[in-house]
């Protein structure tokens, strides 16, 4: 049994996750202070990445609030009309679900029922809820001044909302470049190794080592503490 557990053993690849740069960090400075920066994630969601891109650059948050915000789950925003009715002239995205968690900080594209109906509209998560994963397109992940998105006025609306007094993508500000395909490819993160399965040499030491260790398991079962027999 545990020569075929060994048999089958597979050394899954580590998740990658790409530096954070200007182009992909999203800035928002709030009523109630700021700014908070958003690592946008288009590796894993770049339409709805790019989505945000435009929005922001037609500086279609700013003035916007935070119309429906619940404490300990998460504050949405990003609707003109403020009552979670409302769009951008754009046309709706397809669904990017992907595995970014919705953990503390994760940032996604809010919706209505149907998956292919996300526009403009975000919330952050203030908690975790891991059961949204798979079902919100989550496109970024609060990297500074989460203490800013906690203090957003909480209420479905609240009595005195929180206003997104300007948006904007880092790079813009520093007056550098924004992405072009060569950048992109520049700064894509190397591909994480392919599973590799043991060979039949390293299969035979691992059941070598395996018999090894239930000896040894065996010898000190048979000992108490300070090597006494029991």
């Amino acid at each position: 049994m545990m020569a075929g557990s060994a048999h089958a053993q597979v050394i899954a690849p580590s998740p990658v996750v790409p530096p954070v740069t200007p182009q992909n960090v999203l800035v928002l400075q709030l009523s109630v202070g700021g700014p908070i920066r958003i690592q946008l994630r288009p590796d894993i969601a770049p339409g709805s990445v790019e989505r945000i891109k435009t929005l922001v650059r037609r500086h279609f948050y700013d003035g916007l609030t935070f119309h429906r915000v619940i404490d300990g789950f998460m504050a949405q925003g990003g609707d003109p009309k403020g009552t979670g009715e409302g769009g951008s002239d754009l046309p709706d995205l397809k669904a990017e679900f992907n595995d970014l968690p919705h953990v503390r900080g994760t940032v996604s594209l809010a919706r209505t029922n149907e998956p292919n109906t996300a526009n403009s509209q975000f919330f952050i998560m203030l908690m975790p809820n891991l059961g949204l994963d798979h079902n919100y397109t989550a496109f970024g992940r609060v990297i500074e001044g989460m203490s800013y998105a906690d203090s957003i006025e909480k209420g479905e609306p609240p009595a005195n909302p929180t206003k997104i007094v300007h948006a904007s993508i880092e790079s813009d500000d520093l007056g550098q470049p924004a992405e072009t395909p060569e950048s992109i490819a520049a700064s894509k993160p190397p591909e994480a190794p392919a599973p590799t399965k043991l060979t039949k040499k390293e299969r035979k030491e691992m059941e070598r080592n395996i018999e090894a260790n239930k000896t040894s398991d065996a010898v000190s079962k048979m000992s108490g503490p300070g090597g006494q027999q029991q």
